[in-house]
């Protein structure tokens, strides 16, 4: 074995059986799943424990090779997925999969980074508890990607993001050093907060390879709701209306427009329309609560009240689980069915709650009059500020045709975005996709200290190279 055999020596770090080199078994590791990033890699090493990621960290930093962090493969930014020179190294944490410890007195549970999210969340309700992160993709998506990337989902509103929901981390540094930070403290004053510094940092100055994650009671009554409203505007003022009248019992607070909803009614098998008359808005609504014997009848006071401010047009309360579960469908179908619709470039953005309908009023006319016939899909956690304005090619355009302008409908959007004190990327991330825009629109020192701060935690740029911030020299890799 010699540095120049890293094959060798991977296996001989992890066992022949976890270095992957087969180009079929390779590959679902090197698209991304809407297939915008598509790369080469020299190999996918999947580590079983964190002593295993600490050698071939070390061992890649020490030798000069590139390591690309990867956990289920769900982002939507490129920054799991390595570039196309083919001699960077994916690292899977599939492997670590093992629940460490439960504590339902402390409202913890520590998990290494490659459980998924579905199961922590099964794993805390074993305990009676709450792990209150929802995605789409919880199925598939792991831990350790959720917090790399500071996830955030439906339940933000009320639990905040991946980045609110942990304590303590476990992280393997660049040079392979180890970082034991799995407190499970809810106060430590003793310095700087480490763990926030690996949150959001999508694997560039660390990898993340365990969590102690915070559990909340589990609730015990559910109040969900489709609600029809003429405009963006009308959805704002409910959601501060529901607020104050359910004294901060909204979990969930989602924006649906009608072109949506079609969409899903039209792609998603066994979805009906919640209303019978058709309006341009909905948002689903959830209220939880510990104890909620007159939970639905708060909801549906609040609504009445709504009603009589002129703020609400109709709304169907669910009466049984089932019917909830078909609710939440008409949200849970809304980014996959647009697939069905031809070809879709995305924005996940986020502006001041109160300048979202503002936002989408404006964002709307400006991509309708640069390109006629486009069909703008504006939907998500309007409760949190944040939109995933989603453009659906005009019917009359080629697929190849539209997706060639993403680059020039994104500067379009991300302009509106700026000008109204907005973020460009909310909860998906920067990766490849967003990264030499990060570059133009950081004001001040922002900039020079992200490079600062990748500079001191991984001075040879082992991991992640060439996503989220480049070095100071403007290297790409």
């Amino acid at each position: 074995m010699t540095p120049q055999d890293p094959i060798a020596a991977l296996k001989s770090l992890i066992g022949e059986a976890h270095v992957v080199t087969a180009p079929a078994d390779m590959a679902p590791h090197l698209v991304e799943w809407r297939d915008r990033y598509q790369g080469r890699a020299l190999c996918v090493a999947k580590p079983g424990t964190t002593e295993e990621v600490a050698a071939v960290l070390a061992f890649a930093d020490r030798h000069g090779h590139k390591i690309v962090p990867q956990g289920g493969n769900t982002g939507l930014v490129g920054g799991g997925i390595p570039f196309e020179s083919g001699e960077e190294i994916v690292l899977s944490l599939s492997r670590l999969n093992r629940v460490r410890d439960v504590d339902a007195l402390n409202n913890t549970l520590t998990v290494e980074a490659g459980v998924t999210l579905q199961r922590a969340q099964e794993v805390a309700a074993e305990a009676d508890r709450l792990f209150p992160l929802s995605l789409a993709s919880e199925g598939s998506a792991q831990i350790g990607g959720n917090l790399a990337t500071n996830a955030g989902g439906t339940a933000v509103l009320r639990y905040g993001n991946a980045r609110d929901l942990a304590l303590g981390l476990e992280v393997v540094l660049a040079d392979g050093r180890i970082w034991n930070g799995l407190s499970g403290l809810r106060k430590d004053n003793t310095g700087y907060d480490l763990k926030q510094i690996f949150i959001g940092a999508e694997g560039t100055l660390g990898i993340i390879t365990a969590a102690v994650l915070k559990l909340y009671p589990r609730p015990k009554a559910l109040a969900t709701a489709v609600v029809a409203l003429s405009d963006p505007e009308a959805a704002v003022a409910l959601l501060r209306h529901l607020e104050g009248e359910s004294g901060g019992l909204v979990t969930t607070f989602e924006l649906i427009p009608r072109i949506g909803l079609d969409f899903v009614l039209a792609h998603a098998e066994g979805t009906r329309a919640p209303l019978a008359q058709r309006y341009d808005w909905y948002v689903l609504v959830e209220l939880s609560a510990g104890r909620g014997e007159r939970l639905d009848t708060l909801l549906e006071e609040s609504l009445a009240g709504a009603v009589d401010q002129g703020l609400v047009a109709d709304a169907a309360i669910a009466q049984t689980d089932t019917q909830r579960a078909d609710f939440w469908a008409l949200r849970e179908n809304l980014s996959e069915v647009q697939k069905s619709e031809g070809g879709s470039i995305k924005h996940d953005v986020s502006v001041p709650v109160s300048a979202l309908p503002a936002f989408i009023a404006r964002a709307c006319a400006a991509v309708e009059e640069r390109m006629p016939g486009i069909r703008p899909v504006p939907f998500g956690h309007i409760g949190d500020g944040n939109v995933h304005f989603n453009l659906s090619q005009p019917t009359d355009m080629a697929k190849s045709e539209f997706l060639a302008r993403w680059d020039e409908m994104s500067t379009l959007v991300h302009g509106i975005v700026v000008e109204m004190g907005g973020s460009i990327s909310a909860e998906h991330g920067i990766g490849r996709m967003k990264r030499d825009e990060i570059a133009q629109l950081k004001q001040g020192p922002a900039l020079e200290m992200m490079r600062a701060i990748k500079r001191a935690l991984d001075p040879n740029n082992t991991l992640n190279p060439g996503k989220v911030v480049w070095p100071a020299d403007g290297a790409k890799a």
